[in-house]
């Protein structure tokens, strides 16, 4: 089996793409779909193991990646690595800031640590890898960047140090494409919504308990599929979104609308994009949840 992407299989060839947060969830599942539309792709993470095995994936399916392993927080680390990846292949075409993380709690109960430790992940870090693959590349011949935030519209309770970084993103998208439109770089962004990646099962307690509740909460009857993120991700990097940019595309079903006063109706909601032929679903929605 193949991925099976919406997009023309030829549509990245000759390209270099950087994913960063390519060792799992959505990013991997982006790192595929660009490998099988002929991109060659970099994955980057802090655990080299986690990227082996993407790229064993990828070249099993006979895609073109490597890796880099370095913590986006990092700020040495990012212009390293940027560095490297430049002299390798000569260019970057496109970036894929997807790296990020959090963990829940009541916002009483935030530290400044962990509030600054998220705030690192989700914005800090990405603002870093951006600015680097601009200067470093995008300034001279132009490129694609989308960012990652989620869905934090009408605030985040729980995690309110990962809905205050995600909205930085969103703002920093515009700005982006503000400034760096006239280099021929467009900035954009996606917003997921409730998505079934491994990312699910980092979680535990009462949030864990409330995973497989939330699709009574989304107007299509459903939680999302990695391959429905990344089929947005591919679009906006293509050329047929070369008049797209500073936007940001919410990927949730429908969540955010409506409100309690006009619950939910019934019905038959709608089918996933069955697109990744390597997902795999979370041990928290499958059933023989062991957490």
């Amino acid at each position: 089996m193949t991925y099976r992407s919406i997009l023309r299989q030829d549509c990245f060839n000759g390209q270099t793409i950087v994913v960063t947060g390519g060792g799992s969830g959505i990013g991997r599942c982006v790192a595929h779909e660009l490998a099988s539309l002929g991109a060659h792709v970099v994955i980057t993470g802090r655990k080299q193991d986690k990227l082996d095995r993407v790229l064993a994936e990828i070249a099993e399916d006979g895609g073109s990646a490597e890796a880099r392993a370095f913590d986006i927080r990092d700020e040495e680390a990012v212009k390293e690595a940027i560095a490297s990846i430049i002299s390798a292949r000569g260019r970057i075409d496109g970036l894929v800031n997807n790296a990020g993380g959090q963990f829940p709690a009541p916002m009483q109960s935030i530290s400044k640590k962990g509030f600054d430790a998220v705030v690192a992940n989700n914005l800090t870090g990405g603002f870093l890898v951006m600015r680097e693959v601009y200067v470093q590349a995008m300034e001279a011949a132009g490129g694609a960047i989308v960012n990652m935030a989620a869905d934090m519209w009408r605030g985040m309770p729980g995690m309110a140090h990962s809905g205050a970084a995600r909205a930085g993103m969103v703002n920093l998208t515009k700005t982006a494409a503000y400034e760096w439109g006239p280099a021929g770089v467009r900035v954009n962004c996606v917003a997921p919504g409730w998505i079934a990646s491994s990312g699910m099962d980092t979680y535990d307690g009462m949030t864990r308990a409330l995973i497989p509740q939330l699709k009574r909460h989304v107007p299509v009857g459903r939680i999302g599929v990695e391959a429905e993120v990344s089929a947005v991700i591919c679009f906006l990097l293509s050329p047929a979104a070369s008049f797209v940019t500073g936007v940001t595309v919410p990927i949730d079903g429908g969540s955010p609308l409506g409100s309690a006063l006009f619950p939910i109706g019934k019905g038959r909601g709608t089918e996933p994009f069955d697109g990744f032929h390597r997902a795999v679903m979370p041990e928290v929605l499958s059933g023989k949840d062991t957490g």
